[in-house]
Formats: structure tokens, C-alpha cells, sequence
């Protein structure tokens, strides 16, 4: 085995490209726990007319309404001798994904856009569309293919020159970014995801809870945030998780329909482990 090591692979440079814009960030973070008691209840009464929704779309949902309420935070930063702020006209969500591309496993993203307006069907069709589909030949991949066949000191320059400028930053990086590892044993975790706005979402878990000063067991999950310090302070901040927190805990739909036609409904346990999402299976 050689000391000198091998070069990072073709597969992960974007991820490298990206790490490396995120330098400039200053990351705060806050972590809160969720009931999802509302969340699963609403998702069971949709299971039997057909795939079940996601937990990271409920995330989505939620997190893009009160988003739209907070302009502060949905905003984007760039930094230089006169530093500059930019409220985002729309709420755009970058979802990561865990995909195999180039027989690598590799960490991907999609921006699903203006999410504070769509519907919880209409954001769970988006994230099967990313679930399911393989990078290799998606079209919404394809750039990032050209990019990762580029040299790498052009194709860092290239990334830079694409995600830098704050008039296109959402179009590339969202608005703000949901990651999730609840698929695994993990309780939380905090990420940058290049937003304003990052979101960790853990796995769910039953613990004791206090209910009219009655203890009951309840479907925990730990939701962290983490914030650009640049952009907003740690109360805008603290804000913005508790009414996330408060949109799951109370969750309500007036259509619980099925989010696509119910004709060959998967069995619960085949659709629990169907195809990477986040950085996961679809949860």
C-alpha cells in the first residue's frame, strides 16, 4: 500500500467543490425534539391507498410555511469587503440524497421550488421523482456529471462561478436544506448544507413524555438546526425551529388523499426500504 494515498474520486468532487465555498459560513447550531404523534398518524391513514409519504416531506412542508413567515432567515449571505444580505423571493428546498453514481455511494441534492406553496402531495411526488430516479440519466443531473469530468482546479472554478453569485444562489442550493439519517441509529446530527437554514432530521423514537402531568410513551424525533450567523441571530433562529416544531406536533391536512393513484399499493414493508433518499431509504 502506498503512503502517498490515491486522489479523491471523480464521484465526490462536487462534494469537495462544495465544502469548500461553506468555509465562509459562521454555523450556530440548536437542536429541539418533535412529537411526531400527529405526523404518523396522518401518515398512516394514508398508507392504505398507496406508497406511504416521507417523513423528511412532512419536514419540507412545514419548515417551507414558516420559512415563508420568517424572510430574515430565508435569505442568503456573501461575504467581502462589503458584505451583503439577500432575501429570497421564493422558498426553495434542497433535499439531499444518498444515490450510487459511477458505481460510487455518493451524497447528492435536489432544489424543489416554491415549496411554501405546494402542496404535501405535490412536494412528495417531487421527492419520489429524486428517490427513485438514477443520477446517471436524470436530466437534473446532468450538469453535475459534465462537472465531475472537468480537471479539478477548472471544475472548482466552474462550481464557483455557477453557485456563488446570491441572484442564483437559490436555484442551485435552495433557500434552505433538510438532511436527514433517520433511517440508521442516529439520534441527530447537525449539518451546513450552503442554506441559511440547515435541518437534521434524526430517527424517531418512543420514550416517556409528559402528557397533562401523566407520563406516556410517545414517537420522539430530534430535529437540529443549523443557522448562518451572518445572516440571522440565535432568537430569529430559535423562532424558526419552534414553529417548525409546532407545524409536525400539529399537524393537520384537509385532504389526506393518497399523493399518487392507489393502484398497486406496496406492501408497508417494501415501501419502508425502497430506493436512497437523503441520506437514507425513504422514511
Amino acid at each position: 500500500m502506498s503512503g502517498a494515498g490515491v486522489p479523491a474520486a471523480r464521484e465526490r468532487r462536487h462534494t469537495l467543490y462544495f465544502l469548500g465555498e461553506i468555509r465562509v459560513f459562521a454555523p450556530v447550531f440548536l437542536d429541539t425534539e418533535v412529537d411526531m404523534s400527529a405526523v404518523l398518524a396522518h401518515r398512516a391513514a394514508t398508507r392504505g391507498t398507496g406508497r406511504p409519504y416521507s417523513l423528511v416531506t412532512y419536514v419540507l412542508h412545514g419548515a417551507a410555511r414558516v420559512l415563508a413567515d420568517h424572510p430574515e432567515a430565508n435569505a442568503a449571505a456573501l461575504g467581502g469587503l462589503v458584505p451583503r444580505v439577500l432575501r429570497h423571493g421564493s422558498v426553495d428546498g434542497k433535499l439531499t440524497l444518498d444515490k450510487t453514481l459511477g458505481g460510487r455511494r455518493v451524497v447528492l441534492s435536489a432544489v424543489l421550488p416554491d415549496l411554501d406553496r405546494a402542496s404535501l402531495a405535490e412536494i412528495q411526488r417531487q421527492v419520489w421523482h429524486y428517490a427513485d430516479g438514477d443520477p446517471a440519466t436524470m436530466p437534473e443531473f446532468a450538469a453535475l456529471t459534465r462537472l465531475q469530468r472537468l480537471p479539478r482546479l477548472i471544475g472548482a472554478l466552474a462550481f464557483r462561478r455557477v453557485v456563488r453569485p446570491l441572484r442564483t444562489r437559490a436555484r442551485r442550493f435552495g433557500t434552505f436544506a433538510v438532511t436527514s439519517l433517520g433511517h440508521r441509529a442516529v439520534d441527530g446530527f447537525h449539518s451546513v448544507g450552503g442554506t441559511t437554514i440547515t435541518l437534521g432530521v434524526g430517527r424517531i423514537v418512543q420514550r416517556p413524555v409528559v402528557r397533562d402531568g401523566r407520563i406516556v410513551i410517545a414517537p420522539i424525533m430530534r430535529l437540529n438546526l443549523a443557522f448562518d450567523h451572518r445572516v440571522v441571530d440565535g432568537a430569529e433562529a430559535a423562532d424558526v425551529l419552534t414553529e417548525i416544531k409546532q407545524a409536525l406536533e400539529d399537524f393537520t391536512e384537509p385532504d389526506p388523499g393518497p399523493a399518487e393513484p392507489a393502484a398497486a399499493p406496496e406492501p408497508a414493508e417494501a415501501a419502508e426500504t425502497r430506493s436512497p433518499l437523503t441520506e437514507g431509504s425513504p422514511r
